[in-house]
């Protein structure tokens, strides 16, 4: 759940470009999708902070769209008693049968952990949900969240660590985002009828605003415009890039492991009683 729905737009016959990797602005690279002042654009375009209230919340999207590409962002979430909040990172395209790559901070009761909860739709399909503790307190300061998309996979990692690779097996009849550009997007929200524990904890507004900041956006990625006659990122230019076929070494795999042997709560390619007819394929 999360709110590319409020944020629908044209998608325009498109052609890919490629941009190299530098660092974003806030100013130039997203602009404010709801909340009003609740997004707040600071440091010459170098900081941006999203706040909730009881009346709304906030978020950003991309003013590019993507077709491939590795996007890292650095996030401090929401401090103190964050239940029932909802702090957003993912990429998405739109429609009924969207693509999207899902992050989503699940806020606590104070001293509780942080759940990350993670997602991969294609075509309209979700369900394939993981969540995760985090070894560090994301409240006390900026860490960098990262997804890298490609034609061959999806790495969605922490700080540099991976916590989930979802391979392209479409070979297998499993579909994967590859057909539909995406744009960046991010909310802060009140979620407090599923966010914290089920909706058993709800939301202190006497703890309002909650704010969450972000900084050092960077991106390595295919920039989709209408005014190119290209029609992919197949050129040599987008081959050369080494993100474009990135996957995870035997190092990568050993960390994913340590991640999902450590902090992971809940994977969908084991809920055998959600799946009583047999697992997914990518499982």
């Amino acid at each position: 759940m999360n709110y590319h729905s409020m944020v629908l737009g044209s998608l325009l016959v498109i052609s890919c470009l490629v941009v190299a990797a530098s660092a974003g602005n806030f100013n130039q690279d997203f602009k404010t999708t709801f909340g009003g002042g609740r997004a707040n654009i600071q440091d010459s375009g170098n900081l941006l902070t999203l706040s909730l209230d009881q009346e709304s919340g906030s978020g950003f999207q991309s003013v590019n769209q993507y077709m491939y590409g590795k996007f890292d962002i650095q996030m401090k979430l929401v401090p103190g008693n964050s239940a029932g909040t909802v702090t957003t990172y993912y990429l998405s395209s739109v429609g009924s049968g969207h693509d999207e790559i899902d992050l989503e901070f699940l806020g606590n009761l104070s001293g509780d952990p942080y759940v990350l909860h993670t997602n991969v739709f294609a075509q309209g399909k979700g369900d394939r949900e993981q969540q995760f503790y985090l070894w560090f307190d994301p409240t006390k300061d900026f860490h960098t969240y990262s997804i890298l998309w490609n034609p061959q996979t999806i790495i969605i990692s922490v700080d540099g660590t991976p916590i989930r690779q979802f391979k392209n097996m479409a070979s297998n009849g499993v579909a994967f985002p590859n057909g539909q550009p995406m744009w960046i997007y991010s909310s802060l929200w009140d979620a407090e009828d599923w966010a914290t524990r089920g909706g058993l904890v709800k939301t202190d507004w006497s703890q309002a605003p909650f704010t969450a900041s972000y900084r050092n956006y960077t991106a390595q990625a295919c920039i989709w415009s209408s005014t190119s006659s290209s029609s992919s990122c197949t050129t040599s230019s987008t081959r050369a890039n080494s993100w474009m076929s990135e996957s995870l070494d035997n190092t990568g795999q050993a960390r994913i492991k340590w991640v999902q042997n450590n902090y992971m709560i809940y994977n969908y390619c084991t809920d055998a009683k959600r799946f009583p007819q047999g697992f997914p394929p990518e499982c």
